[in-house]
């Protein structure tokens, strides 16, 4: 939640306090033995999440961070409203108990209500931090929007971020891309906890960016709004039903450690109307976090397992609810899930919970609402050499359901495999990944479903403690049970662990975040130059940096206007890295050669909602589509992992003026069902915005 500049300034000072076992627990359910839960026994004690509890950095105090911020010295404010005895000029005093106060007496003023802050001198500005009232929570600010404007007319305001802020006390911090501004402007759309239509505010921060301004969007791409989220966004699906997308976190919005496993904060981004809403899930008795996840041909999210470690739930977009499933067979967390071809779901591995070793597969079956063992699928083939032992080395794993119910394992370790999921399963070597180590944390992603291609790219041979990889190579799948073909490409520009990767429409593939150094709860050596792999020359080309570290524990999800979020980060408690926000990026095929938004072509109409698997439908677009069009399924992504996202390239057949023949392969292992975006893409390599279209078998 910390820009860049204030992780710099206070590396010295306050974040070299390491962390307690308290404040990394810092939840508010009752923690349960390490050893009932299937942990190593440090945990909670001296390691939190295998991590050494003296290398996770403590959060600075609201004073540290304070004297980072620009003085303010001759500031000015003005409100909509204030009660006389609490002005806004409280919020400059550097006195955290005197607060600026809505009026609520005679009367109650309404929401919404804004302070513009004038810094009298424009600033390079990153961040803003917002300190709420400490003796009470009345008119703690939740729904709100930041901007920023550099001139006197009062009437350019640009909007930097906007989403919810936690129900505490404690210091929100904003940050976004460096813009200039002299006025600094933040609106309170809702009163937290719903206690009245009041504001309140005991201190309002700036500070300056600790970066450049963003370079051109030409060629670049360009970070645009932050999103605040009243939790880390650890887990993100997409919502076929809204375009909105679905966030959690585990039982506590800043940490899953000392959780009873019963429920889960969840948050719920809405693009269309620039809103985060929060809802706690407690029907389902399961603390998600560290589950895994995938979604199945209706476009439900099948949640297995984690600090639950043998629960099933399902969240259904259509009932915007979750309900809960038969209990697996073997508890776990941190596994592998994806969809079959079958409809079936398949999962693998983990044992970061409930117990270590034997984590065989298993298959969820919709229908009969049951889980199978698969006693023919074993997991001990596709496990790394990690240096933590089996606690790491079968978390994570790489896997695409393909034709005929078969599963293939692109890694992370260097071996891959062949799953079948018939009868007691069965296991087939597929080869090793080149020259690759065990890459632990990286990315593989299936850009040409079509084809089997699958880019794979960075990791680490351990999960943590461990220099990360920049190796890349493209691997091809064809037949189950047989060698894959693996191909060396030229390097990324940097190592990475702890990145995401998110395949865009036009088939290139975006590459955000992670670590040169492998090193959980850390932002140190984050990467904040994201790169975008072409798959037409196989390269890797450098896009315009990030403001904030997205290391362990983030997360980035394709969205339907053919935008990227990329959120979250850390969950550990009190600590200095949690980043409880995420940020669009928009790619470069979004701007024109001078940096001016492009012009977008656009789908008026599909023949169909839903088609089978083979079928022929028919797109009208606004104008002519020279680059045809593209499928990508909709995704869901936890733990740099998302088995869902593969795309499709659909060259028209035949077309009567704007109005083109499309045909869906005819297999379901590589036209996956589910809800998938379809997008078309103009000359230019501009694509539409998405019509959701469904497949089914």
């Amino acid at each position: 939640m910390l820009s860049i500049l204030l992780l710099t300034l206070f590396s010295s000072i306050s974040l070299a306090k390491p962390i307690s076992p308290q404040a990394a627990n810092a939840g508010r359910e009752q923690a349960r033995p390490a050893a009932a839960v299937g942990k190593p026994l440090s945990e909670g004690v001296t390691t939190f999440d295998g991590v050494a509890l003296a290398e996770i950095p403590e959060r600075p105090s609201a004073e540290a961070v304070a004297a980072a911020a620009i003085d303010r010295a001759g500031w000015t404010c003005t409100v909509d409203s204030a009660q006389a005895e609490n002005p806004c000029t409280n919020v400059l005093d550097g006195d955290p108990a005197t607060i600026w106060h809505t009026q609520f007496n005679p009367t109650v003023d309404p929401l919404p209500h804004e302070i513009t802050i004038d810094m009298q001198a424009s600033y390079l500005v990153g961040s803003v931090a917002y300190q709420p009232r400490q003796d009470s929570g009345n008119g703690n600010i939740g729904q709100h929007v930041v901007s920023l404007r550099l001139s006197t007319d009062g009437t350019n305001f640009v909007d930097v971020a906007y989403g919810t802020y936690i129900d505490d006390n404690t210091l929100k911090t904003t940050t976004f891309t460096p813009t200039n501004g002299r006025y600094m402007r933040l609106r309170a759309l809702t009163e937290a906890g719903g206690r009245g239509t009041w504001t309140t505010a005991a201190e309002i921060n700036v500070f300056t960016a600790g970066q450049a301004a963003p370079p051109s969007p030409a060629g670049n791409g360009a970070w645009v709004l932050t999103i605040d989220f009243p939790l880390v966004p650890v887990s993100l699906a997409n919502e076929w039903a809204s375009g909105n997308i679905l966030a959690w976190s585990s039982y506590d919005p800043k940490t899953f450690g000392g959780s009873a496993g019963t429920q889960t904060i969840t948050a719920t981004y809405a693009p269309g109307s620039n809103t985060v809403t929060s809802a706690l899930v407690t029907n389902i008795q399961h603390d998600m976090f560290c589950e895994g996840l995938s979604l199945d041909f209706s476009g439900r999210a099948i949640s297995t397992g984690g600090n639950t470690a043998s629960a099933t739930s399902i969240f259904d977009p259509a009932s915007n609810g979750w309900s809960p499933a038969p209990a697996m067979n073997i508890a776990r967390g941190y596994q592998a899930q994806t969809t079959l071809s079958t409809g079936n779901t398949f999962t693998i591995g983990a044992s970061w919970s409930g117990g270590q070793g034997g984590k065989n597969a298993e298959i969820y079956d919709p229908t009969t609402n049951s889980w199978s063992l698969l006693s023919g699928a074993p997991v001990a083939p596709m496990l790394t050499a990690d240096a933590q032992g089996v606690y790491r080395a079968d978390n994570h794993g790489w896997l695409f359901g393909w034709r005929g119910g078969s599963v293939f394992q692109a890694g992370p370790s260097r071996a891959m495999n062949w799953y079948g999921t018939t009868g007691d399963g069965s296991q087939t070597p597929a080869g090793d990944r080149a020259g690759d180590p065990d890459s632990m944390c990286g990315n593989a992603a299936m850009y040409d479903a079509v084809n089997g291609k699958i880019l794979t790219a960075g990791g680490s041979p351990n999960y943590q403690d461990s220099e990360g990889t920049s190796n890349a190579h493209i691997i091809t799948i064809g037949d189950p049970d047989t060698a894959a073909e693996v191909q060396a490409i030229g390097n990324m520009a940097y190592a990475r662990a702890f990145a995401n990767s998110v395949i865009l429409p036009d088939g290139t593939v975006f590459i955000t975040g992670g670590q040169v150094y492998a090193q959980p709860f850390s932002d140190d050596t984050a990467q904040l130059t994201p790169e975008l792999f072409n798959p037409a020359t196989n390269t890797f080309t450098q896009l315009a940096p990030m403001a904030i570290p997205r290391t362990y524990h983030s997360t980035a999800l394709l969205l339907p206007d053919a935008t990227v979020i990329n959120a979250g980060g850390g969950l550990c408690g009190d600590c200095a890295t949690n980043h409880f926000d995420g940020q669009i990026f928009r790619p470069p095929y979004l701007y024109t050669g001078s940096g001016e938004e492009a012009p977008r072509p656009e789908i008026s109409a599909v023949s169909v909602g839903s088609i089978n698997v083979g079928g022929t439908f028919t797109a009208t677009t606004t104008g002519a589509v020279d680059n045809g069009f593209s499928l990508v399924r909709m995704g869901s992504t936890t733990h740099t992992v998302n088995t869902d996202q593969r795309r499709i390239p659909l060259t028209p057949s035949g077309a009567a003026g704007t109005t083109y023949t499309l045909t869906i392969p005819d297999d379901a292992g590589v036209a996956l069902p589910g809800y998938w975006m379809l997008f078309a893409i103009d000359g230019a390599g501009v694509p539409s915005v998405a019509r959701t279209l469904q497949v089914t078998p």
